[in-house]
């Protein structure tokens, strides 16, 4: 097997990829049915209110991502996963039903989207962590570039399947086929075999643990640079679902089918860069920091495009760099962050990469709606442009060393190591105090 997909030759990492792949598949639709029933069915073209939606949809992970991290690190995340994806697939067959029934109103998809947000705050940093216990430490770069693969391969497919269904049938069965799909993850975490999986160690009960979890970030300036990054990207840049709904409508007077074929579009620049990141063998600053310049630069690009198949391709470029930007964040919080920490600093991670949405949506939709979409776009890659050469100018300065490697369990081999294909025992984690000079490294 190619070592693009080295991580595939694990029968549990086979099943978890096979039963995302279909969930998402059923997620992108459900993305890009609910932004057109509220843009075009509850409202009058409204991006205010899609906004409000995406909005209310991350608010929970604001609040409740770091309590959601420290369950995730004190509980088995394989159940914990069970009920978190039933409880989103129930969110969508609810959904489904009142569109369906015609009773569907604006506030109903308020509500259901905020529900939905409760469930993922507690789902996002078990899954992300539950990751690491699939495979072995040396395929985790490799699991997490094929997760992201899964990912925008099922949105490749996603959003151009739900645009002809909404064209053809309304957008019920979008959401309706979105809540079979959480059948397919549900069975594929059933059937993993537990005596292959490789748990890590639980955190202890204590008390003020997610302070500590805070504490734990602070002393590391790389995470903090990933943090405010993941901030201001997630919060500004990543509201492509508000202002493609925009562009498509408001400047290029596009249907739902050419509405779900940009996010097709984009997903063939997430595709690339998600296999091309599947390719490397580790972690490196410099695609971290190169991701983020890239995506402020090539959405201001896209932003300024004159025609509706022009603004299409400039996606390209803009999904590529964003993947490589977000699976950067993920690789090194992965291998660098000590097991007991994992969920809370992915619980961290998630919320202010997807907690600022609350803010980020509706100020987005709303420029959309009062300035036009090229606006929103542009102010969106502005911000990622000017926190791309801040770090790239903190990096160049020496004021940061990004940690990129970890410690072995048994002081030997480190995750340099480990991430090569013929890795022995599984590699440790750093301790919270960071490395020593001599073994840290500067893209």
């Amino acid at each position: 097997m190619s070592e693009t997909f080295r991580a595939l030759r694990n029968p549990n990492y086979r099943l978890w990829v096979s039963g995302a792949l279909v969930s998402n598949i059923g997620t992108w639709m459900q993305r890009v049915a609910q932004d057109w029933l509220v843009l075009t069915i509850l409202t009058d073209n409204s991006g205010t209110a899609v906004g409000i939606t995406t909005g209310l949809q991350f608010l929970p992970i604001l609040f409740l991502g770091p309590w959601a991290g420290l369950v995730a690190d004190r509980h088995d995340k394989r159940r914990l996963l069970l009920v978190t994806q039933t409880a989103m697939g129930l969110c969508a067959l609810v959904l489904g039903l009142l569109v369906l029934s015609g009773a569907a109103e604006l506030w109903h998809v308020y509500a259901i989207a905020l529900a939905l947000g409760v469930a993922s705050a507690f789902d996002a940093p078990a899954r992300q962590a539950f990751v690491s216990e699939v495979v072995a430490k040396g395929d985790i770069p490799n699991a997490v570039a094929l997760n992201s693969a899964s990912f925008n391969l099922a949105r490749l497919a996603g959003p151009g399947v739900a645009g002809l269904i909404i064209a053809w049938v309304g957008t019920a069965p979008a959401f309706l086929i979105n809540a079979a799909s959480f059948a397919a993850v549900l069975l594929s975490i059933w059937r993993m075999k537990t005596d292959q999986l490789h748990p890590s160690e639980r955190a202890p009960r204590g008390k003020r643990q997610i302070l500590e979890g805070v504490r734990y970030v602070r002393g590391r300036p790389d995470l903090v640079m990933i943090l405010v990054l993941a901030g201001l990207i997630g919060t500004f840049g990543l509201n492509f679902q508000i202002t493609n709904a925009m562009m498509a409508t408001q400047v290029f007077g596009q249907g739902p089918s050419e509405y779900g074929m940009l996010g097709s579009i984009m997903a063939i620049g997430t595709l690339a860069g998600a296999l091309l990141a599947a390719r490397r063998g580790r972690f490196r600053l410099r695609y971290l920091v190169g991701g983020a310049v890239g995506f402020g630069a090539f959405a201001i690009l896209a932003g300024l495009m004159p025609f509706f198949w022009l603004y299409a391709l400039a996606l390209v470029p803009v999904g590529l760099a964003a993947l490589t930007f977000l699976n950067s964040c993920n690789t090194s919080i992965q291998l660098t962050v000590e097991p007991q920490y994992r969920g809370r600093v992915l619980a961290l991670y998630m919320a202010v990469i997807q907690g600022g949405t609350p803010i980020g949506a509706p100020l987005i939709g709303w420029i959309g709606t009062e300035f036009g979409a090229r606006w929103s776009i542009g102010l969106g890659g502005l911000v990622a442009l000017v926190a791309g050469l801040w770090a790239l100018a903190a990096v160049r300065r020496g004021k940061l060393a990004m940690r990129d490697d970890a410690p072995a369990e048994d002081g030997g081999r480190d995750a340099r190591d480990a991430a090569e294909p013929a890795a022995g025992p599984e590699a440790g984690d750093a301790p919270a105090g960071g490395l020593p000079p001599s073994r840290r490294r500067r893209a």
